[in-house]
């Protein structure tokens, strides 16, 4: 089975707090006090306290009618308990925010309220809408508001009373995977992870990686020599292929974006040229260039130039001129440079040698005991199966006795086997069961069984008793597989074990899963992709305090995976006391650096993909949005 990652939309949700008046609004009564809000809505508040986390509610559009959706049905009735229990809805405009609407009325509806329905009529109303979720028309959209872009915040009300305003936001997720276990073939074989959309493929195998950071002078698209020998010194090896370049420059803030821009592009080429010098085979090579917002704002932190942070990014660059530019370059010239990832490949002396000849000489390596060579052929077949030059039926003519001294060739053909196909997944176990016989002690094919049983228990392929498979994966430390993997596992047995537990509505034990996986990846080294995931898995479970907190440190970084950043950006969006901060401020221009399109989009209404357009209530959030995206 091949698995992929399933985009999903959650809704999340938050409370504002009005201060309301009394006025005839469908006779809904705004109270005045505490005492008598607390009064009319004991049963809302209750139900709202008792509320599961993974209970999620929200309003969706079918054609201009307003459904209010929710996957409990159990707590639906609880919520709408006397007759005069109910929900409204408040239809807002986004152009109320427009970035030229000088002054932004407060009151206390945002929008256009809806006549309001009452219990009776939601619980004689709602109906299945899918699995495990249920709907009930609540209104339709004015036609005065047609074709405008909308948001529909709740009112949830009890004997007639506002007991809650609650806005939703939309926060796009992928269903996150298990941390990758990768395969043992001579060492452990990661995937290429990235999050794609459904249809799309992700097999490609993980290649070794090189970082260096080259940096530049003022006005120059020229490098020093000596800050490019370190690339040229990691190059002078014999076994490696360059395959990729991916070059991200960064121009120092004063001056014209365009100037900066163009020096920044320069600057790549010409390092990207230099380094296909290296070689005869093309490498593919991508260059993106922007101001190095972020670590100027994170550099004057603390600092007498500190107060630079409140200005606008025209206001800043206005005052970097002449002798003030001259007295921040200590700052600055650290900001110019250009950060480079190589991707390589091992050299291939078989690589053009057709996979029929490359068969029949690893057969004959194989029968003349030549295994050093044997096993340079296998891993050149490997590499025209991943690059699909080649049918995975070709393994099945390659002649490996089934004996001792052969037991790593046998594991890499059905540790590769399982890779290319996870179709194959109890064939290639009964497979590795075969040669643990064989060898009861190799560390390879005990650890490739513990990766394909994590699928096998998670798919209910076959009944797993957990209790075991827990002993089986602390116990491949006896065999000398390292405690970054098997906590790597641990991580994987967690996230299953939460899942069956919420499945069975055991809240208490799969809250103790997660926390037991919060502890575990702080001993482990993570990729991106797995801070990326783990995140996901913890906001899917209601812990977005925790998801942003494992972010948090990746969100300042100027390398940050744009969508790790991202990812933040809509788990903390709503965070008033964060997002007034200076050091968020940071982020956000770093956001816009990567993707200002992305960046702007986040701003739009849930049905324009966006989080919610009312983030644009809050006067600094405003203010950045028309500074970056008010085109």
């Amino acid at each position: 089975m091949n698995l992929k990652y399933i985009l999903l939309t959650f809704i999340f949700l938050f409370v504002i707090n009005h201060s309301f008046s009394q006025e005839d609004n469908y006779r809904i009564v705004f109270p005045k006090t505490e005492a008598e809000r607390n009064k009319a809505c004991n049963n809302c508040f209750n139900v709202f306290r008792q509320k599961p986390k993974e209970v999620k509610f929200s309003i969706i559009n079918e054609n201009g009618s307003l459904y209010f959706e929710t996957n409990d049905r159990k707590w639906f009735s609880q919520l709408f308990k006397n007759t005069t229990d109910g929900l409204a809805i408040d239809v807002v405009a986004k152009d109320i925010y427009d970035c030229n609407v000088t002054t932004i009325e407060r009151g206390q509806i945002s929008g256009t309220l809806l006549k309001p329905v009452y219990s009776q009529r939601l619980k004689s109303g709602l109906r299945p809408n899918g699995k495990d979720r249920f709907k009930v028309l609540i209104g339709k959209i004015p036609s005065e508001l047609k074709g405008k872009e909308l948001e529909y915040n709740i009112l949830f009300l009890g004997n007639k009373t506002l007991c809650r305003y609650q806005v939703t936001y939309n926060l796009k997720a992928f269903k996150w995977d298990l941390l990758d276990m990768g395969m043992y073939l001579d060492s452990v074989s990661f995937k290429n992870q990235k999050l794609v959309s459904e249809g799309e493929e992700n097999v490609k195998i993980r290649y070794k990686t090189l970082k260096f950071k080259i940096p530049f002078e003022k006005n120059k698209s020229v490098y020093s020599p000596e800050d490019i020998k370190p690339v040229y010194d990691s190059l002078n090896l014999t076994d490696f292929n360059i395959k990729t370049i991916n070059i991200k420059a960064y121009a120092s803030v004063e001056g014209s974006l365009e100037r900066n821009v163009e020096l920044q592009e320069g600057r790549a080429n010409s390092i990207a040229k230099a380094i296909q010098t290296y070689q005869k085979p093309t490498i593919k090579t991508d260059i993106s260039s922007s101001e190095n917002w972020v670590e100027f704002l994170n550099d004057i932190e603390g600092t007498k130039h500190e107060s630079l942070k409140s200005l606008s990014k025209a206001q800043i660059k206005a005052k970097l001129v002449g002798a003030f530019s001259s007295e921040m370059e200590p700052y600055l010239k650290n900001h110019r440079k250009a950060l480079i990832t190589l991707e390589l490949e091992k050299k291939d002396k078989y690589k053009t040698m057709p996979a029929n000849q490359l068969v029949s000489l690893f057969n004959q390596s194989i029968k003349e005991n030549q295994l050093d060579e044997a096993n340079i052929i296998q891993n050149s077949l490997f590499e025209k199966l991943k690059n699909s030059e080649v049918s995975p039926d070709i393994l099945k003519q390659l002649e490996v006795p089934m004996q001792l001294n052969f037991v790593n060739f046998l594991n890499k053909n059905s540790a590769i086997k399982y890779q290319l196909n996870e179709r194959q997944i109890v064939i290639v176990r009964n497979e590795l069961e075969a040669l643990k016989k064989l060898d009861p002690k190799n560390p390879r094919i005990r650890y490739n069984l513990a990766a394909i049983k994590f699928k096998i228990w998670r798919y209910n392929i076959e009944k797993v008793n957990s209790g075991l498979f827990k002993d089986e994966i602390y116990n491949l430390e006896n065999y000398n597989v390292s405690k970054s993997l098997i906590n790597r596992m641990l991580i994987n047995f967690h996230i299953i074990q939460s899942e069956n537990f919420n499945r069975k509505r055991d809240y208490a034990n799969k809250d103790k899963s997660v926390i037991q996986i919060k502890s575990i990846y702080q001993k482990v080294p993570l990729t991106d992709f797995d801070y990326f995931s783990l995140a996901q898995f913890l906001t899917y479970y209601a812990n977005v305090e925790a998801a942003a907190e494992l972010l948090s440190n990746k969100a300042r970084q100027i390398e940050v995976d744009e969508d790790l950043l991202f990812y933040y950006l809509n788990l903390t969006l709503i965070n008033k006391e964060l997002t007034k901060t200076e050091a968020y401020r940071a982020i956000m221009l770093n956001a816009v650096n990567i993707n200002k399109n992305r960046y702007c989009q986040l701003f739009d209404s849930p049905e324009k993909d966006g989080v919610t357009f009312q983030l644009l209530k809050d006067d600094y959030l405003r203010a950045n949005y028309c500074e970056n995206c008010n085109n």
